[in-house]
């Protein structure tokens, strides 16, 4: 069976619900390190459009009610974690010797939202290939390795479906990870997860914004439209009975591009990718990474961050 077969056949089954995110997610990482991907480009488009369509279609399946509470809340939790992560972020870039525009690329991926923020930021500050590279290699190695991670660790503590939703949001970079992860490990983790962390992505916004008139440049700046969409489909969920039917089954489809995008996700990942990430910003990301996650779980636990 040729390469471009087995990535068909995988797209197939991700689609129809065979199988779950996360072994979608791993069929991706094998099929990545095992095959040169026939469609890259192509790949990394659809999983962006996929994603941005899966998060609307999840929104049919929200109470606005609770929605509003968890973002009015997320909205207080994420502006202290983004701000302390940027600090972080430029301190450990300097620390360990990273190229200026690597290491903000990845410290606004880590803070704010992982591949949309570095994309953004890119168009403003211009990184050559290189920077690029390091900084969506770094992300996306990370957040393969959350998708598996952060469920194993909710499960082992015994983390209510409230606090693990809100972990994941506060602790993964990308809202396809973050809602992966959560989606495995529950439906009202789900919600909680993905509000919040659209709440969190909302920060591309200024942050790019500050970063244009610093850098002095006249690109503008994208809203990230999807998130309207998925409080407008949050809104027909809670106020507009007569979908009633239908919700549940665009819900599900929402589900079901999820698990698309884990396997499009995975086939990128490849052993040229760490190879071009380098050791030292691999190292910004992952310890960037790694203190947000841990004092987030540990101020959750002890009650500091609730909802």
């Amino acid at each position: 069976m040729n390469p471009k077969t087995i990535f068909f056949l995988g797209l197939i089954l991700s689609a129809t619900g065979v199988v779950s995110p996360a072994f979608a997610l791993l069929a991706g990482i094998a099929y990545g390190f095992s095959f040169p991907h026939p469609y890259q480009l192509d790949s990394r488009n659809l999983s962006h459009f996929l994603l941005q369509a899966a998060v609307v279609a999840l929104g049919f399946g929200m109470n606005l009610r609770q929605v509003i509470h968890a973002g009015r809340a997320g909205f207080f939790y994420t502006a202290i974690s983004i701000s302390v992560a940027m600090l972080l972020g430029w301190g450990l870039g300097r620390l360990l010797g990273v190229t200026k525009k690597a290491s903000f690329l990845i410290t606004a991926g880590t803070a704010i939202c992982g591949g949309s923020a570095i994309a953004a930021i890119s168009s403003i500050t211009r990184p050559d290939e290189e920077e690029m590279a390091m900084a969506m290699g770094t992300v996306f190695v990370l957040n393969s390795v959350a998708l598996l991670l952060f469920p194993a660790v909710g499960f082992a503590l015994h983390m209510s479906q409230t606090q693990f939703g809100l972990w994941a949001a506060l602790a993964i970079h990308d809202t396809s990870s973050v809602v992966g992860a959560a989606a495995k490990y529950g439906a009202q983790a789900l919600q909680i997860g993905t509000t919040v962390k659209l709440a969190r992505a909302l920060w591309i916004i200024p942050v790019s914004m500050i970063t244009a008139y610093v850098a002095k440049s006249k690109t503008r700046v994208q809203w990230p439209w999807f998130i309207l969409l998925f409080c407008l489909a949050a809104v027909a969920k809670t106020y507009l009975p007569v979908g009633a039917r239908l919700y549940p089954v665009l819900s599900h489809l929402g589900q079901l591009g999820l698990t698309v995008v884990l396997f499009l996700i995975g086939t990128g990942l490849s052993k040229n990718t760490l190879h071009r990430v380098g050791i030292r910003p691999f190292l910004q990301g992952v310890c960037l990474w790694a203190i947000i996650a841990v004092s987030s779980l540990l101020a959750i636990r002890a009650g500091w961050i609730t909802l």
